[in-house]
């Protein structure tokens, strides 16, 4: 165990997603999300491939056992990837950062409804706590009117959407981990989004100019680059410490959506965005917490000698 190697390849993973999305972000205009989800997916997959062989776990890395867990892992994945992709064109990147900040607190929800998951009441007010300040970052983009006001309405609506269908897509992961291997769900998820992007085909896709497909050719092997550190720093630290490092994109969003979009943020998405960031730390901390004592207990209850 190494925790501050294992914090550096979460810093890096979350500035590797960030920039992935600035690059899908820049093509918006002319690139349509379905289309920018086949090329996030499909040049992440020889990424994946060329780590699993540095390894020596191309064979038993891709291997699954439970198909039709990744097929509805893959179907919510891609729609939340999509609707994701579709609000970045829509709504400035930090402001897209925070609702999706939403996913974590609705995966708790959903994980007591479908999978029995006890969840106390201290959890339950974090939750509330932090999809409050969701609506607080929402409240601008709903409250208006006017065409603009509408687009932006509709990219609020649309990015909340993708951060439940990703609460959902998480759900099913907790499921996985207990049969697959996180290679295994990484890759065949890849390989899913890649073909289901491939349903939008007919509604709209586009010739990319030679420099909208660099950028997003860059934004699928990035996106692989990503999924790669995220994976790795769980082998050197407990996801307790790394899992709060998450919320740095917020940091990595502002810079890029300031400097290289001319986004500047408002205070109420600030205010929102940290009422969320704050929930969503004191739901690590007590999952950590209460990881603590379980070791603690059955380490009593482990006969000695």
């Amino acid at each position: 165990m190494s925790p501050l190697r294992g914090i550096l390849l979460k810093l890096i993973s979350v500035l590797v997603f960030i920039a992935m999305s600035s690059l899908i972000k820049a093509s918006s205009a002319h690139v349509p999300a379905g289309e920018a989800v086949f090329f996030r997916s499909f040049f992440a997959i020889p990424v994946i491939l060329v780590w699993l062989a540095v390894r020596r776990e191309l064979r038993s890395g891709v291997r699954v056992a439970s198909p039709i867990g990744h097929v509805w892992r893959g179907v919510l994945g891609t729609t939340a990837m999509g609707l994701g992709f579709a609000g970045l064109g829509l709504l400035p990147l930090p402001e897209v950062t925070a609702i999706g900040y939403a996913s974590p607190l609705l995966t708790v929800v959903f994980a007591a409804m479908f999978l029995g998951e006890k969840v106390r009441a201290f959890r339950m007010t974090a939750v509330a706590l932090g999809l409050v300040g969701v609506l607080i970052v929402l409240s601008p983009r709903l409250s208006g009117s006017g065409v603009t006001n509408d687009r932006e309405a509709l990219g609020a609506v649309v990015v909340l959407m993708g951060a439940l269908c990703s609460a959902l897509a998480q759900v099913f992961v907790r499921k996985l981990v207990a049969t697959e291997r996180t290679s295994a769900i990484v890759f065949w998820f890849s390989v899913t989004s890649s073909v289901l992007s491939l349903i939008t085909l007919p509604f709209g896709w586009v010739i990319p100019t030679p420099t909208e497909a660099a950028l997003l050719v860059l934004a699928g092997l990035l996106g692989g680059l990503g999924q790669i550190f995220l994976t790795s720093s769980y082998r050197y630290a407990d996801a307790g410490v790394i899992a709060p490092f998450e919320y740095a994109s917020m940091i990595f969003a502002l810079a890029i959506g300031y400097f290289i979009f001319d986004e500047v943020p408002t205070l109420v998405m600030l205010a929102g965005a940290s009422l969320v960031i704050l929930a969503g730390v004191l739901i690590i901390w007590r999952e950590r917490a209460l990881g603590l004592e379980r070791a603690r207990q059955r380490k009593v209850m482990t006969p000695q000698g």
